[in-house]
């Protein structure tokens, strides 16, 4: 069983977001797992111990991406792989471009990601890389059970539950709920030092002879507005409600 994992290395959420001439400021920051991607790359794991095979780790980014896979490999993935990509303007149009150029020239029977990153919450990348390699894929599972050439999967469905079969080779994306990560162990992390880490530019894909501009551009950034104290309002209910609708009408301009 030869599975696959894409991973895209995210800011710690335990991180404070500041903004330097309309970009995200980098510097000092700590750099994790996304943390819907780390579900996937348990669930490879799981797979491989019940099914026997290999696990490869794949991002797209630039070199410091490269400890995010060396801690996929630390938990028990066989090899890594990135390909190097130091634009950070990069859509899901890009990397899922690249991710497919790299999967074409690939044997894979599963290919596992997160639901969502926790960075830009678009859910795209996974489900655009699915049709450009003309495979099904089923989002958000929380149960994957893989029998010879099919899957059968249970995804979130909006607060509810969906249970569907689905032929390999086929993609799936990882929801919260669908198993508890493991740590990396000291073993892990030593025998990770010396597991197969392999680092690609764009232009050794197949496929890859220019630069794949992204579909989207980034007009603004800016942080959320800082919340105001509160308010209690005095008086009867009737002067509270005149009170209440002229502050959001006159001030918060909601209304």
């Amino acid at each position: 069983m030869n599975i696959f994992v894409i991973l895209k290395q995210t800011f710690d959420t335990e991180e404070k977001i500041s903004i330097q001439d309309g970009k995200i400021a980098e510097d000092g920051v700590k750099f994790i797992i996304n943390p819907y991607d780390e579900y996937a790359v348990e669930e490879a794991l799981r797979q491989k111990e019940q099914l026997g095979g290999s696990v490869t780790v794949v991002s797209v980014g630039p070199a410091r991406v490269a400890e995010a896979l060396r801690t996929a490999l630390a938990m028990g993935a066989d090899e890594a792989i990135l390909i190097q990509n130091d634009d950070s303007e990069s859509d899901e149009f890009t990397i899922s471009s690249l991710l497919a150029a790299y999967f074409r020239d690939q044997a894979f029977d599963v290919i596992l990601g997160g639901y969502f990153s926790v960075d830009n919450g678009a859910s795209q990348t996974a489900v655009r890389l699915a049709r450009l390699l003309d495979i099904p894929h089923a989002s958000a599972i929380t149960h994957l059970q893989i029998t010879s050439n099919q899957a059968t999967v249970t995804r979130d469905a909006e607060g509810d539950t969906e249970t569907i079969e689905i032929r390999l080779p086929a993609l799936f994306t990882a929801q919260q709920g669908l198993n508890e990560p493991r740590y990396p162990s000291l073993p892990g992390i030593m025998k990770a030092k010396k597991k197969p880490f392999l680092t690609l530019e764009p232009k050794q894909l197949h496929g890859i002879e220019a630069e794949i501009a992204p579909k989207t551009v980034r007009t603004a950034l800016s942080l959320p507005a800082e919340r105001k104290s509160g308010r209690i309002l005095l008086g009867t209910i009737q002067e509270q409600t005149v009170e209440l609708v002229h502050l959001l009408r006159n001030e918060d301009k909601v209304i």
